[in-house]
């Protein structure tokens, strides 16, 4: 899933190449996929783009009063054409249509239907409203360095109403950078471990937004090349060279290295343990 960096840099990308555009037309390609029913997307018809910034994993296109969000879950890419097709594409989400300019389709690879857009009247934040802090916010430092949550740290990282923009790849590499267990939890950290995680999450994703920012277009289906362990189980450990591990649930993974992070312990995979039953 696109996580902060990713979508950050596309935001800048996508302002870069249709800010200042007008809009000619958003077209629904998937019924589901359009989130809203009022205001419909014709309120956006005929507006200048003024930019595109990022909430969360969320896009946030702005249009001098109406905006529209669009959010890629798992699958959603963002595909600039070379000029606006008439087509409707096998999983098309939406196509904004901006004369003159590239084309600029939303799709969905994969198997799963959860990428989805908004129409939002001016003033109304919609699903934005439920997000928690920036990573780099005071508020969530704040957050790290004085709440007692009992969660695993993997799992606080993601949840989107703790903090936005952290998924489960950056959860792993962020982990991984600060030695500290996914099931570790916020509450067992002493004051001098929750800055370091603070400083650790800021230094992660800068690093990862740098990267990011060397792509051109939209995004690629394959996001992996960009993370530090996410997705790379099985290789060595960055690090210190250990092979690096993995916990399987049923719609994710989490990827750590036992020598780095958990003192040599191997942590229970799920998948494995149901297979050995």
């Amino acid at each position: 899933m696109p996580e902060l960096p990713q979508m950050q840099a596309l935001a800048e990308r996508l302002t870069e190449a249709f800010g200042g555009a007008e809009l000619r037309d958003a077209i629904p390609l998937q019924f589901a996929a359009l989130k809203t029913v009022r205001p419909g997307p014709e309120v956006l018809r005929g507006r200048t783009l003024t930019g595109v910034g990022r909430r969360g994993k969320f896009l946030v296109l702005r249009f001098g009063g109406p905006r529209a969000l669009v959010h890629l879950s798992q699958g959603g890419r963002v595909i600039v054409e070379p000029s606006a097709k008439a087509t409707r594409p096998k999983q098309g989400v939406v196509r904004f249509v901006f004369p003159g300019r590239p084309g600029w389709l939303v799709r969905e690879f994969g198997t799963e239907r959860k990428a989805g857009w908004w129409v939002l009247a001016a003033g109304d934040d919609g699903p934005l409203a439920r997000l928690g802090p920036e990573p780099s916010s005071d508020e969530f430092r704040d957050l790290l360095l004085g709440a007692q949550d009992r969660r695993h740290l993997h799992t606080f990282l993601r949840d989107q109403r703790t903090v936005a923009g952290i998924g489960r790849g950056y959860a792993d590499d962020v982990l991984h950078r600060a030695r500290l267990s996914p099931y570790a939890t916020l509450a067992s950290l002493d004051a001098t471990a929750r800055r370091a995680l603070f400083g650790t999450v800021a230094q992660v994703l800068d690093e990862a937004l740098a990267k990011e920012r060397t792509r051109s277009g939209g995004l690629p289906p394959k996001l992996s090349d960009h993370f530090t362990v996410h997705g790379h189980a099985g290789e060595p450990c960055p690090a210190c060279g250990e092979d690096l591990r993995r916990i399987s649930f049923e719609s994710r993974e989490v990827t750590y290295c036992p020598s780095c992070q958990t003192g040599g312990t191997i942590l229970a995979d799920r998948r494995m343990s149901r297979l050995i039953k």
